[in-house]
């Protein structure tokens, strides 16, 4: 068990040996050593020095043409110092070209990488080593592209998975299905908060998966890499149980004790880069935020409760126009993280859970769009002195949202026929039509709400969360109270008219 730094993945990921074979333009043939499916490639070499040791640096496949054979090599060691020496050196595998010297491949060299269990290959005549030499580099630009593909997708999808309802489950699940392994969160006493995933039965390929307990105890190994990251200090470490399994944990923030854990059956270059994505998202998920703009936003609450206005407030918050925003998830009750989470997504840190419903109050530069597992109401733009009616605005906008099943609705903020009247005695006509209801604000709403529906009780249950029959008596109502008829075109359109100016 050791601690490491930030490791790089090296530039190119390394390609199977099995793919070079299956080259049909190169014609390559293994005549000797382990099977190719467990070999990969990080280069291929050409030397005929009679010692390559000093000029390998581990994983090439090295080419030669023989050139550097004595003629009495056969009779002696020379084949499997030769051989040693490659592997020693951590050659991949040895490829021999049968022209010009040789025409065919020596047969002791054949038996000395079977003794060493180094895989050669033989390289027809008609295939230069140039050719060799760039077609690995080619699979290995392949490898490469795909690699980064992967890494830009599963940094997407767990972007995408941080701004759900279920933030932490959502980056846990991602990530575990990323890797291929299990991820877990620990809390500051070691203890696990969330996990997804399964442990991986063993690092070698073909392994299936396992229950959580492996035999081999990855699961507690896991918990004791976390718990020492912790009482370190490190930003991260790393661990491989005897079964081969890659464990690997990151601390979250700055000094909170969060610890993301991650068990895996192999690591691959881009592995890392995806953990430490999901390590960040995790770390604003579970962390408290000790910038100036937090710093601002404490002394902007302090002054609203010790009485200044909002007008004197907002500049601390940084806008002078705002928009506010509710929000519903489309599944299970949010949580604060799951709050905190929209709040990142729609770009203000400025959210307030209340029951089933998160308000975010956004400047008004940052236009907010659709948010994945969310449905949403944003009110228009006003200045700190509107925010109120900006946020009965929101939730009307959220309650017609929900009724048409729409991820975002806007709230109209204008009627042109209304601008003719002028507003006092818009005012008046509509104090004075709605005055039966002044006392029973829930058959306002109700009213509001059907008629901006257009008279549907379905959509205007779902919007106020109740019965139909409780939306059909509460019109029933109003039209008694009124002394109007709501089936009337003419009707439904003053009373649209007179509940617009009575909500300014």
């Amino acid at each position: 068990m050791h601690t490491v730094p930030e490791p790089s993945p090296p530039p190119t990921p390394p390609v199977p040996l099995t793919a070079l074979l299956a080259r049909e333009d190169l014609a390559l043939r293994q005549i000797a050593g382990p099977p190719a499916a467990g070999t990969v490639l990080h280069g291929a070499h050409t030397s005929e020095m009679a010692d390559p040791y000093p000029y390998l640096l581990g994983g090439e496949l090295l080419l030669t043409a023989g050139v550097h054979i004595p003629e009495a090599a056969g009779s002696g060691t020379y084949f499997d110092d030769y051989v040693s020496r490659i592997v020693a050196a951590g050659g991949a595998a040895l490829g021999f070209g049968v022209a010009p010297v040789h025409d065919t491949v020596p047969r002791a060299l054949v038996a000395s990488c079977e003794t060493y269990g180094l895989p050669l290959l033989e390289v027809p005549p008609r295939t230069t080593f140039a050719a060799v030499g760039r077609a690995v580099w080619q699979l290995m630009e392949h490898a490469r592209t795909a690699e980064l593909r992967r890494v830009t997708e599963a940094q997407q999808s767990l972007a995408a998975a941080a701004s759900r309802p279920d933030p932490v489950p959502a980056v846990l699940h991602r990530l575990a299905r990323h890797l291929g392994g299990r991820a877990v969160l620990y809390g500051p006493e070691g203890a696990e908060i969330a996990a997804a995933g399964r442990t991986p039965a063993g690092g070698h390929p073909g392994a299936g998966p396992a229950p959580d307990a492996s035999p081999d105890g990855s699961p507690d190994a896991l918990t004791a890499l976390a718990r020492l990251l912790v009482a370190r200090g490190s930003a991260s470490a790393s661990d491989t149980t005897p079964a081969g399994i890659h464990l690997t944990a990151y601390a979250l923030g700055a000094g909170q004790g969060f610890v993301l854990g991650v068990a895996a059956g192999r690591r691959d270059p881009g592995d890392h880069t995806i953990a430490s994505v999901a390590a960040v998202l995790l770390s604003l998920l579970t962390g408290d935020q000790h910038s100036g703009s937090g710093a601002a936003r404490s002394s902007a609450l302090v002054r609203l409760l010790l009485g200044d206005t909002a007008e004197d407030v907002a500049p601390l918050l940084g806008g002078d126009r705002w928009l506010v925003v509710h929000a519903r998830p489309e599944e299970r009750a949010p949580d604060a993280l799951a709050a905190s989470a929209l709040g990142a997504a729609l770009g203000s840190p400025l959210v307030d859970l209340a029951g089933d419903v998160v308000r975010v109050l956004v400047p008004a530069g940052r236009e907010p769009g659709p948010q994945p597992g969310w449905t949403l109401g944003v009110s228009a733009a006003v200045a700190p002195g509107g925010w109120r009616a900006a946020d009965t605005q929101a939730a009307r906008a959220l309650g017609r949202a929900r009724a048409t099943r729409t991820a975002l609705v806007r709230y109209g903020t204008r009627a042109a026929l209304a601008e003719l009247v002028p507003p006092d005695e818009a005012e008046a006509h509509a104090r004075a039509l709605l005055a039966p209801l002044a006392d029973n604000p829930a058959l306002t709403e109700t009213l509001r709400t059907w008629l901006s529906l257009h008279g549907s009780w379905d959509r205007t249950a779902v919007a106020l969360s109740v019965h139909r029959n409780t939306v059909r008596q509460r019109i029933a109502r109003c039209a008694a109270l009124l002394g109007t008829d709501p089936d009337d075109p003419d009707v439904r359109m003053e009373l649209w008219f007179a509940l617009r100016r009575a909500e300014r």
